[in-house]
């Protein structure tokens, strides 16, 4: 695993308070757990508070959650540097985690790399716009529908080079887009749609009836043919 480090004190804030509604919400979720364990708290305070300090955590918000939970602060530290799931700088307005897993890979991973050095630049690099960064990681499950990349909280699927660079320019640019599959995939259906489990007989009980008697017709045979079982 690479080193994580906190951000240069030059880009740290000097201090950070979640927000009235995010407050009443910790505390809500702090009451959760019986006195004493509290700590249990310490990850979805953290994302609330990347979530509200535009995606990345500053050690403001680490030691801020650190007093709340009455914790000391390197314990709240090592939570924060060791899952990947907190930034410790600062992303994009639209943060693109690409997957670079193997079934991605096998789909064309390898050309949404080269879109976003392209469009973006290098990893953890933010535009001069401060609307995209990226960053490859590892699977994010979707599998099925590979290539994909996760941007801020969601999923965009069945990516191509023409579909993910008009996804990256409509979103940097604040216009809509479809979340989910780029191509009109349901869930996670074969693309193009459902090719088994289509025959109507499935459904209405014909195929049952055919198969339980055929049973029904071999049980005497079966029974002849053991008849210490039968007794």
């Amino acid at each position: 695993m690479a080193v994580r480090r906190l951000a240069p004190d030059n880009i740290q804030p000097e201090s950070f308070a979640f927000s009235p509604e995010n407050l009443a919400w910790a505390q809500t979720v702090i009451a959760r757990y019986p006195e004493g364990r509290q700590a249990s708290a310490v990850i979805p305070l953290l994302w609330r508070a990347q979530e509200q300090h535009d995606y990345w955590l500053p050690r403001a918000a680490i030691e801020y959650v650190a007093q709340m939970l009455g914790m000391a602060k390197i314990r709240v530290i090592e939570v924060a540097t060791f899952y990947t799931m907190f930034n410790l700088e600062p992303v994009g307005k639209h943060f693109v985690q690409l997957c670079g897993t193997t079934p991605c890979r096998l789909r064309g991973a390898d050309k949404l790399i080269e879109v976003c050095h392209h469009e973006i630049g290098d990893q953890r690099h933010v535009t001069a716009d401060g609307q995209l960064s990226w960053l490859e990681v590892e699977c994010l499950g979707s599998c099925c529908n590979a290539p994909m990349a996760q941007i801020n909280n969601d999923y965009y699927e069945d990516l191509t080079p023409d579909n993910f660079r008009k996804l990256l320019d409509d979103l940097r640019h604040g216009r809509p887009v479809k979340k989910g599959s780029q191509v009109g995939r349901v869930s996670s259906e074969p693309e193009g749609g459902p090719f088994t489990l289509t025959d109507p007989k499935l459904y209405d009980g014909s195929v049952v009836g055919a198969w339980k008697k055929r049973f029904e017709d071999a049980a005497p045979s079966a029974a002849a043919a053991n008849p210490e079982k039968k007794a």
